[in-house]
């Protein structure tokens, strides 16, 4: 039974009494972070209508499913960690359809973008890969996302035409893109090909549908066209919302790329909008019981807010790489006017449940059934068998894929040994396959793969913003490169993590506490070798007989020209990381807690970035081999005795 949150606008001026009364009420029904004084609880409105959306985001190019840990309850209330096959975007068509099949009432169908980059499925098809799977769907819409723009308005259409070839007649929505003059998708809007809204008819009823794209992130961190422009999200959107009251629309549901806590905030400044259903920040929402599976949900599904005028909201997000599909029902009165609203955040795994990732190590059945209860009472996740016609769809472009993983795409003339640390402390870790770097001693400067991911990370970074600067942890680099051929698959087994990357805007006083603290985790009592940094455009001493913080010395950073000074504490620096360092692990610390205006979530994957940098260096008739010494993070390693 769906939750009744009737709310409307205050016309008169409460007592205290009533204050208080109001305050209880919409503390039963709002999430805390976002209540207003503004709304009230009211239910002497029924439903009228009933409407279900269901919804993806951010799939990025990730069409393959994945074994992937969850802590599961294997008998007696024992918590295990337990490996499943999960995602796939043929299972997203699978529960979609099965979704779409049980639900009474009308549904919609919202892809809310970055449905490309992120895999070598759109490196090898360029797009084709991604639409041919999303209209084995049929999405009713799609939002731009700033990935789209990521090979310039050209690239983007590439990918709109696949999209659009197929009977499915997916509407593009973007209220706020405006195409440049010299941009082949300039026409696209005169000719419906791009639409900032439009109306979907359900039941006799009409919904209206408003697209938003990320606009400072897509102009700065993607390859839009010289002149393509994106105006403010909330200008563009209320625009449209009131263009659609004009027209007697009375539902008006939002789809935004544009990110979850951006998204509470613009509900709050618009007027006449029911629904957001958002990406960008690759955000799980759900109960707080997921995390007892070793999920992270960072809100409620959905969340609950208010618009400007005291009005109900909801705001939903499916997380992102085809793993979660968003299933919200709506209600509303016989005026349009949101009622209710629930739903659940569908988390798709097979049911090949084993305590390793090549499945060898099966559970006997006393502990499947255990499994089977717990995810039957999990109540999100999701038994999914994945769709035969999908599966049939992708297989051309997975051998496609699987023949790619042989290619040759570069040369490594000289062996790069992957150290954690420098000196004997950092002596090679069986995790490598070159038995030349087994049998040398300890790098004097550490790792010369992680040194040249480092590199790699910087040079691709700048094609998206400014870099001063690009950071990394060693553990994160997990083989060496043996001299001769580089082929994909070797990159994919050097970087195996699904790693994206992120711009950090930070004093040099929380980039040299985090440094900080990497070195002393990597060197303290607990020995996590794999947090040591690594960097490029930045250089230290460290002494490791010294304690803790004192460990780490002359910090330098380099300018665009190559010359190197000490860092300064107060000035910005422009951080090319990855999201894992991000977010504050691997005892990166004092990045946990940055605002949105310090980090910026550029969303490429990293294994992508490094595979780029050596397909580059091959075309230019280069070859990988250890840096010159001076571009070394670790200038001088003293070790302890």
């Amino acid at each position: 039974m769906y939750l009744s949150f009737k709310i409307h606008l205050l016309r008169r001026i409460f007592s205290t009494a009533g204050a208080a009364l109001l305050a209880i009420a919409l503390a039963s029904c709002i999430h805390p972070d976002t209540i207003t004084a503004r709304a009230v609880l009211d239910s002497d409105k029924h439903a009228g209508f009933e409407l279900t959306l269901l919804h993806v985001n951010d799939h990025h190019s990730h069409l393959d499913e994945t074994r992937v840990p969850l802590s599961m309850d294997t008998g007696g209330g024992r918590r295990e960690r337990i490996f499943v096959t999960a995602g796939g975007f043929a299972r997203v068509t699978s529960a979609m359809r099965a979704l779409s099949d049980q639900t009474a009432g009308p549904t919609i169908k919202i892809h809310a973008g970055d449905a490309i980059t992120g895999d070598l499925y759109y490196s090898l098809t360029h797009g084709q890969a991604d639409a041919d799977l999303m209209n084995t769907v049929c999405f009713d819409t799609f939002t731009l996302g700033n990935h789209e723009f990521d090979y310039g308005d050209a690239g983007l259409k590439t990918f709109l035409d696949h999209l659009r070839s197929d009977n499915c007649q997916t509407q593009i929505l973007s209220a706020n893109v405006s195409f440049g003059p010299d941009s082949p998708l300039r026409e696209s809007l005169s000719a419906g090909y791009v639409k900032p809204s439009m109306v979907l008819e359900r039941n006799g009823r009409r919904i209206g549908l408003v697209g938003i794209t990320v606009a400072d992130k897509t102009q700065n961190a993607s390859r839009p066209d010289p002149g393509t422009t994106f105006l403010d999200e909330a200008t563009a959107a209320q625009e449209q919302i009131d263009a659609l009251t004009r027209q007697g629309v009375d539902i008006v549901v939002l789809q935004t790329h544009y990110g979850y806590q951006n998204d509470l905030e613009l509900a709050q400044r618009l007027r006449g909008v029911d629904v957001i259903i958002g990406g960008d920040s690759h955000t799980l929402l759900g109960p707080d019981r997921l995390k007892r599976f070793g999920l992270s949900p960072k809100g409620p599904y959905p969340t609950r807010t208010t618009d400007a005028d005291g009005n109900p909201v909801c705001v939903a997000q499916a997380g992102h790489y085809s793993f979660v599909v968003g299933e919200l029902k709506l209600s509303f009165d016989e005026d349009g006017r949101l009622v209710q609203c629930s739903g659940t955040p569908h988390i798709l795994i097979g049911n090949d449940f084993a305590r390793d990732r090549g499945q060898v190590n099966a559970l006997d059945p006393d502990e499947l059934d255990a499994v089977m209860n717990d995810v039957a009472n999990s109540r999100s996740l999701r038994i999914t068998t994945p769709d035969p016609v999908a599966l049939q769809v992708l297989a051309p472009y997975q051998q496609q894929k699987v023949e790619f993983g042989s290619t040759v795409i570069a040369q490594v003339a000289q062996t790069l040994c992957a150290r954690r640390i420098p000196g004997r402390l950092g002596q090679h870790t069986g995790a490598g396959h070159d038995q030349e770097c087994k049998n040398r001693p300890g790098l004097e400067h550490g790792g010369d793969a992680q040194q040249i991911v480092a590199q790699a990370f910087l040079e691709q970074a700048t094609k998206y913003f400014d870099a001063d600067l690009a950071l990394i942890n060693a553990g994160g680099v997990r083989i060496d490169l043996s001299a001769g051929p580089l082929v994909v698959k070797d990159v994919h087994t050097l970087l195996p993590f699904k790693n994206t990357l992120v711009q950090l805007k930070i004093p040099g006083s929380t980039l040299r506490a985090a440094v900080e603290s990497a070195v002393q985790a990597a060197l303290g009592p607990g020995r996590n070798t794999g947090a040591y940094p690594y960097a490029a455009g930045m250089r230290w001493v460290v002494d490791a007989t010294r304690p803790g913080e004192a460990r780490i010395s002359q910090i330098e950073v380099a300018d665009a020209s190559g010359r190197y000074a000490p860092l300064d504490p107060d000035h910005v620096y422009s951080v090319a990381t990855i999201d894992f360092i991000a977010d504050g692990k691997d005892h990166y610390t004092p990045f946990s807690g940055l605002t949105k205006q310090q980090r910026v979530d550029v969303g490429l994957d990293a294994t992508q970035l490094f595979l780029d940098y050596a397909r580059e260096l091959a075309d230019s008739g280069r070859s990988l081999k250890p840096l010159p010494v001076s571009l070394y993070s670790t200038q001088g390693f003293l070790e302890s005795p």
